[in-house]
């Protein structure tokens, strides 16, 4: 994303709005290009996590249903946020698309029982949403703080993975004290470890 008049000093909402607006120009057949990417690469990566934290891509989020699908054939068990107060994100397994309800906040999730927030700390992968990160790791959300909160239950040695467009990888955002890095970024490109120091 060439943003030259950007900074780390620009404010996340400025941010936002210009990440917001670039997705809206993005066509059908190249969102649906980049989905297929992603759906390969976590169907691979997932056979190496038997259970992992994953979220429904709704708007113009980069992926797809198909990508939890990919990681469910893989055998991992998949669990879905579940976002209904503010506070930290408790989950819900995922029983495949027909499960799928709306939900708060315009997102879909499964129908099935909610398991406590600490279940992710039994992911070894966390797939989480974001609007762009950075090459250090911190990532741009939607503002609400509901996986900055949830991420500090993560075990230590997980892979957190921001899912991005690869013109949403930047030199570098705002990151504030209670910002929780993530330590790789996923494109179509493919996956990449960052540095978090």
């Amino acid at each position: 994303m060439t943003v030259p008049e950007f900074t780390e000093n620009t404010p996340k909402d400025r941010w936002r709005k210009y990440v917001l607006a670039e997705r809206r120009l993005l066509d059908g057949a190249q969102r649906a290009m980049e989905s297929s990417a992603l759906c390969h690469v976590l169907g691979e990566l997932a056979a190496e996590h038997p259970v992992v934290a994953a979220y429904v891509p709704v708007g113009r989020e980069p992926g797809s249903i198909e990508m939890l699908d990919a990681m469910a054939a893989a055998g991992s068990v998949v669990l879905l946020p579940s976002a209904h107060e503010p506070g930290l994100l408790r989950w819900v397994r995922y029983a495949g698309r027909e499960s799928l309800v709306t939900a708060p906040f315009g997102l879909l999730e499964p129908s099935g029982p909610t398991l406590d927030p600490d279940a992710v700390s039994e992911c070894t992968l966390v797939l989480v949403p974001a609007l762009a990160v950075d090459r250090n790791g911190n990532r741009l959300g939607r503002g609400a703080g509901f996986y900055d909160r949830t991420l500090d239950l993560c075990r230590p040695d997980a892979m957190l993975v921001a899912v991005v467009r690869e013109s949403e990888v930047v030199d570098r955002l705002p990151a504030e004290s209670h910002d929780r890095p993530v330590t790789h970024v996923l494109t179509a490109g493919g996956l990449v470890r960052l540095s978090t120091e």
